[in-house]
């Protein structure tokens, strides 16, 4: 699912993309536009989706997008380290579906039926010139969506939430959850590494060789051995 954001300026348009996540017992539903699949905004899109839903479950079953999964697996999937830092913070265990076996998350492929019949259609000829405002009305239609009657059950998507799932979830962590990137880089012979564009030096033993590097907004880490935590 996209929605084309248009540029005041030049005219152009992007498609941006939407984030949908179901809960299990209630249908409750998060939703929201997002500028890419990049694994910060994926990432950032998880974290908003638990605060708005005020705790944290105990599995979360995502897509196998490459930003979230390295290896799809249904047993023994790799996550991106980035990823899988998100998961250990929250305390949540990452269950990604197996590739084209919809019925693995059927929650939320109804959910993004849903979201696409009666949110999404109603807005399908406006004209957004940011995210931030597409986002705005999604959020507005998406509280209309969660309060609506169901029509074969009793309840809401909402009261069903607060009945149900709400109490099932686990607290959210007391410290902030910090965003992160993981890189690939090799010393060079002057025993420094270049990333995005800036050079790092290493001890100078490590000359030619393969380092990972963990990139947060203020801390730029590099492990020789990130399974032995050489660092």
């Amino acid at each position: 699912m996209t929605i084309p954001i248009t540029d005041a300026s030049s005219g152009e348009i992007t498609q941006a993309q939407v984030f949908v996540g179901v809960l299990g017992a209630s249908n409750y539903t998060y939703c929201e536009v997002t500028a890419s699949q990049t694994i910060p905004d994926w990432l950032r899109s998880h974290h908003r989706m638990l605060e708005f839903f005020g705790g944290t479950p105990e599995i979360i079953v995502p897509d196998n997008l490459k930003s979230g999964v390295k290896s799809a697996c249904y047993f023994e999937p790799e996550l991106n380290p980035a990823y899988a830092e998100f998961a250990q913070h929250y305390g949540v265990a990452i269950l990604p579906t197996r590739v084209r076996k919809p019925r693995d998350k059927a929650k939320v492929e109804a959910g993004v039926r849903f979201i696409e019949e009666q949110i999404l259609a109603a807005l399908r000829n406006r004209t957004f010139f940011s995210v931030r405002e597409a986002n705005d009305e999604v959020q507005d239609r998406l509280t209309a969506f969660n309060a609506k009657a169901f029509q074969k059950l009793e309840g809401s998507r909402k009261s069903v939430f607060e009945a149900v799932d709400k109490p099932a979830l686990k607290p959210l962590p007391l410290e902030p959850y910090v965003i992160s990137q993981w890189k690939k880089a090799r010393v060079g012979t002057d025993y420094h590494i270049e990333v995005e564009k800036h050079y790092y030096s290493v001890p100078y033993e490590h000359a030619g060789k393969q380092v990972e590097v963990r990139l947060t907004t203020n801390v730029l880490e590099v492990y020789l051995d990130r399974g032995g935590q050489a660092r």
